[in-house]
């Protein structure tokens, strides 16, 4: 049985001070007492078919000088940088051209929740996010089941 489900971003989510009326969020949970670096570990450990998704896009994307693995960081979680950690909450991502995301795994509660947050600049930015957001829900609710097989 399928324990994912979409749900609210956390109140005390620290990505809430950010979200502006034309930006993206969502979130999933599911049951879970791994901590979010644990978690995030697991999420960002791609199985091979969303390596594949990635690997495709960075190959377009590089041909509009996106970053295709993130800037240089002493801290990252797969090719996402972290910009902040506790006990509740890890918060990666960057900033590019087109958009700025981040991501937020938090773990609360029983359940381990996964945020994405997405800010575009501009048409393209808006152009790639509904492109990819197909792909996006699989690999996150791919990443939820994962995360609540390997705390069991």
């Amino acid at each position: 049985m399928n324990k994912v489900i979409k749900t609210e971003l956390p109140q005390d989510s620290l990505l809430r001070h950010r979200i502006q009326p034309s930006d993206f969020v969502d979130c999933y949970s599911v049951p879970s007492n791994l901590s979010p670096r644990q978690a995030t570990d697991i999420v960002t450990d791609f199985p091979d078919w969303a390596r594949l998704l990635v690997k495709i896009r960075n190959s377009v994307v590089s041909k509009f000088g996106l970053s295709s693995d993130g800037p240089e960081a002493s801290d990252k979680v797969g090719f996402f940088p972290v910009e902040s950690e506790n006990d509740h909450e890890l918060i990666a991502g960057f900033d590019d051209k087109h958009l700025d995301f981040r991501v937020s795994v938090i773990s609360q509660d029983g359940r381990v929740f996964l945020s994405t947050w997405v800010h575009p600049h501009n048409i393209g930015g808006k152009i790639y996010l509904k492109t990819i957001l197909p792909f996006h829900i699989l690999i996150v609710r791919n990443a939820l089941v994962r995360v609540h097989t390997m705390s069991n």
